[in-house]
């Protein structure tokens, strides 16, 4: 453990049973020596940061008052549960956070007894936690159940089906909303605070208890005094706080308190674990607490590489200078703004992320961001299209798998033009699983009417968006790319590509590549390595995963005897299962088709040049599957 002689407690916290030894009045404590373990620990190996920070007394007090892992907390939006790690036994590993080798920067299931439920995508917690209680009713089980969420995951419209379906169902759970000013802001005063514990007390409940129970037995009268109480409570309720739309809900409302003041939230929570029925805590904390920097700024340190400790300016690393492939769309949206009033912009919580902060600026009016809640986000697109204006829709690959209804449903089967501009495609990198974007060409190819394209750089990524918007109007339009840096090529203006037709970006004679996207510039780095061992690869760009470049796929077949195709997506289902498709239906035989691609499991966290090493996915890998190949065809020669 970094400097372990500087913590007088968490030293000896290994895991929730020994932070529950303590005395409550060292909590406080506690909480500043964890937020400074992870401001100390996350400054120098990166991670998410703000929204961490803002939760630590909240989290140790749920870890204190009730009895995990027997009672479960399930976490939204992971990100928020690096003191919850901190807890309960990964203390010490915290500095591999999103590491290869190291623990997830989410909550996993398979990493700790403690992690009630997977989270990496928002708005799930509620959900889960009400599935937890009803299993737990069923099989006749005795423990608590408490959801945490925040940080913008109430934007999501899981969030309020689950609560809906929560005041029906009744069952004995606390949901705690975490408002750290990305979703609701209301006011917090001591009489709001003196008014959440009074109707939090036992003796105030058993009283409305007994008089709710009275009332029931009297008949007409006893309904006019249940209805006039309910009223008194629920006008004094709406007065001093924001409850009301939770008590409509079907939740017992407390709240706003201060999330940061551990002895309030403690108190709370002992208030109300006990409660019958849904609960609904809210808690105001601050982002980035403990951390000026954080605190002045935690949109930019929301998630954070390594920082200087004591300003939160990013260390200086190697880098190329040359921007991203999100920066290169933003721009290239801007550009087309200027061109067609029609075009709109839309992102689901990723203005930043997206790159389409810059169309934000020059045009205010034509960008909406949504919020967590991406299903939202394409049918709000649908029906913008079918009115004449062209919205494209900016969101991550992993992200838009919540809205694949939507997309079918309200975009395809319409035959709606909405441009989707899927971010992070293929390998993320350090969030893992849950980020990587390798399922979108398996998920859209089925979908009638759609098109998709991938770029091979951002010229191409430039000419595609271009294309997309003006030229291919018949229905929903995908443009896939990845994290990162683009090539570093000098830009021309825009131009339309021709629907359904690729390229052939290096002619070769001995075997051919199908390359999807920036596996492109891969399998040219490999063409040149092999050229220096007498093989001549041909590299083929396609550009179009839907719909295929029939005469350029017949034309390689008559060339080759051996095709090989690479994706940085999932193999099962994607470009190459497209190929294969067309050889069958196309009745091409004696032919041999190699298919490169993510296989049939989940990938964990790395950086992605370890991961496409790790894969074979690399310039390394597609000279060895060559090299392979060449030998195959000496030895069916020789024989």
């Amino acid at each position: 453990m970094t400097e372990q002689t500087n913590y007088k407690y968490l030293n000896d916290i290994n895991s929730p049973y020994d932070l529950r030894k303590l005395p409550k009045n060292v909590l406080g404590d506690v909480s500043d020596e964890v937020r400074d373990f992870m401001i100390d620990t996350i400054t120098r190996v990166g991670g998410h940061f703000g929204a961490g920070l803002g939760v630590v007394e909240l989290t140790v007090a749920l870890h204190y008052v009730f009895n995990t892992p027997e009672d479960k907390i399930v976490f939204d939006t992971g990100h928020q549960a690096y003191p919850h790690k901190i807890l309960t036994g990964r203390r010490d590993l915290l500095q591999t956070i999103r590491r290869k080798g190291g623990i997830s920067g989410f909550l996993k299931r398979s990493e700790s007894e403690f992690d009630a439920f997977g989270a990496g995508h928002a708005s799930t917690s509620i959900s889960a936690a009400l599935g937890i209680a009803t299993a737990r009713d069923i099989q006749g089980k005795n423990f608590k159940v408490v959801s945490v969420i925040g940080d913008g995951a109430m934007t999501g419209g899981l969030a309020y089906e689950a609560m809906n379906n929560c005041g029906v169902q009744k069952r004995d759970m606390i949901v705690i909303l975490n408002d750290n000013n990305i979703s609701i802001e209301p006011n917090v005063s001591a009489f709001s605070n003196y008014f959440n514990e009074f109707f939090a007390s036992p003796a105030v409940n058993s009283v409305r208890q007994g008089i709710w129970e009275m009332a029931g037995r009297m008949d007409n009268l006893g309904d006019r005094l249940r209805k006039y109480a309910s009223r008194l409570e629920d006008g004094v309720k709406a007065i001093i706080t924001p409850g009301v739309l939770f008590e409509t809900l079907g939740f017992n409302y407390f709240g706003p308190i201060n999330g940061n003041n551990i002895q309030k939230v403690i108190k709370m929570l002992q208030l109300t674990k006990d409660l019958k029925g849904p609960v609904f805590l809210h808690l105001i904390t601050q982002k980035g607490k403990g951390y000026a920097p954080a605190e002045a700024d935690s949109q930019n340190l929301h998630a954070i590489g390594t920082v200087d400790k004591l300003t939160g300016k990013a260390l200086a690393k190697k880098t190329s200078g040359i921007p991203s492939y999100s920066a290169f769309f933003g721009n290239a949206m801007t550009e087309i703004c200027k061109m067609n009033k029609s075009v709109v912009g839309i992102t689901a919580a990723m203005g930043e992320g997206t790159g389409l902060v810059k169309m934000e600026k020059e045009f205010p009016d034509r960008y909406f961001d949504v919020g967590i809640a991406e299903g939202h986000a394409v049918t709000f697109a649908a029906g913008m299209a079918c009115q004449g204006l062209i919205p494209v829709c900016a969101i991550y690959s992993s992200f838009l798998q919540r809205a694949f209804d939507h997309l079918i449903h309200d975009c395809a089967i319409q035959g709606l033009h909405v441009v989707f501009a899927i971010d992070r495609a293929g390998l993320v990198g350090a969030d893992g699983a849950t980020h990587h974007g390798v399922l979108d060409l398996a998920y859209l190819r089925p979908v009638q009417n759609m098109v998709i394209m991938a770029p091979k750089d951002e010229q191409e990524l430039r000419d595609m968006l271009y294309s997309a918007v003006f030229a291919y109007t018949k229905g929903p339009v995908a443009i896939r790319f990845p994290r990162g840096e683009g090539l570093g090529m000098a830009l021309m203006p825009m131009r339309e590509l021709p629907l359904g037709k690729g390229e052939i970006a290096k002619s070769g004679t001995d075997v051919a590549i199908m390359a999807v996207g920036t596996m492109v510039g891969e399998a040219l780095k490999a063409a040149e390595i092999l050229a220096e061992t007498g093989i001549s690869l041909e590299v083929i760009n396609p550009r179009f995963v839907k719909p295929l470049d029939s005469e350029l796929i017949k034309s390689t077949f008559a060339r080759f005897d051996h095709v090989i195709t690479i994706e940085d997506g999932q193999a099962m289902g994607g470009f190459g299962t497209a190929i294969a498709e067309f050889m069958i239906n196309n009745e091409i035989n004696n032919k041999h088709l190699h298919i490169m691609g993510i296989p049939d499991k989940f990938i964990h966290h790395a950086t992605q040049a370890e991961l496409l090493r790790e894969l074979d996915l690399d310039t390394v890998g597609i000279v060895e599957k060559v090299k392979a190949i060449s030998q195959k065809i000496k030895t069916e020669i020789f024989h």
